[in-house]
């Protein structure tokens, strides 16, 4: 791998977002607005709010992420950017990881914006510190990236791109405990749901939401977002392919 090169392709990436408003409205704007709707949806209830909206600060940004980057990486191969790029000395490695740093930066963006109206002006309160919040936020955003870039090499167009987001995303947000207890489902899904990353990324911020400190569960659940992030990043970059077929 090249520092030069993969800084570079992070350069690239961000000149390419920064002139894309529609790309910057669904990475700032949408997350913030599904927020202000959530609390309002919650209005008489606040403490419900207060369970899933942090738990909303992790899924948004991870859905988002993922329909972007699994895109994004797809129009480099229609377009033939990656196959000019892959006849250069450019490793793999070098553009996916250009890629996460890219994102991970917008990340860092869209979870400052959506944590800071979630707190500020939305009255989320949780246990633990907005600071913790945003961080799990920016890290599940990095985990959908990472995801959307591993299953972009199997779509043949944008639109199978998208398509892969029910198969993807849809079973995690069903099986990871948001919308009923894990432990209370069939045995046979609380199995399948402990190998989701999903699982572990909301599993994290529950944590922060009931524990003012950081717990040893929160640290593990951490630890295994940051493993499929690199699983991810590695299999994306073993099954990346010059061009669509």
């Amino acid at each position: 791998m090249s520092a030069r090169i993969t800084l570079h392709t992070t350069a690239r990436i961000l000149r390419q977002l920064r002139h894309d408003p529609r790309t910057i409205g669904l990475l700032l704007v949408v997350p913030a607005l599904l927020l202000t709707l959530m609390r309002y949806v919650f209005d008489s209830q606040p403490a419900i709010f207060n369970r899933v909206g942090v738990t909303m600060l992790g899924v948004f940004p991870f859905i988002a992420m993922f329909l972007i980057t699994s895109v994004a990486m797809l129009r480099e191969r229609t377009t033939g950017t990656l196959e000019r790029l892959l006849t250069t000395p450019v490793h793999k490695l070098d553009l996916l990881f250009g890629y996460a740093l890219a994102f991970a930066l917008a990340a860092a963006a869209q979870a400052a914006v959506a944590a800071g109206l979630a707190y500020a002006l939305l009255d989320l309160a949780t246990a633990g510190s907005a600071w913790t919040v945003a961080g799990l936020a920016i890290g599940n955003a990095v985990l959908g990236m990472a995801i959307g870039l591993l299953v972009s090499a199997f779509a043949q167009s944008e639109f199978q791109a998208v398509q892969f987001m029910p198969a993807f995303v849809l079973p995690q947000m069903l099986l990871c405990g948001l919308i009923w207890p894990r432990d209370q489902m069939a045995g046979w899904l609380e199995t399948i749901s402990n190998v989701m990353p999903m699982t572990y990324a909301v599993d994290a911020l529950t944590e922060v939401s009931r524990h003012a400190d950081p717990t040893a569960t929160m640290w593990r659940d951490v630890a295994v977002v940051i493993g499929c992030i690199v699983v991810a990043l590695l299999l994306g970059a073993a099954t990346l392919r010059r061009r669509t077929s």
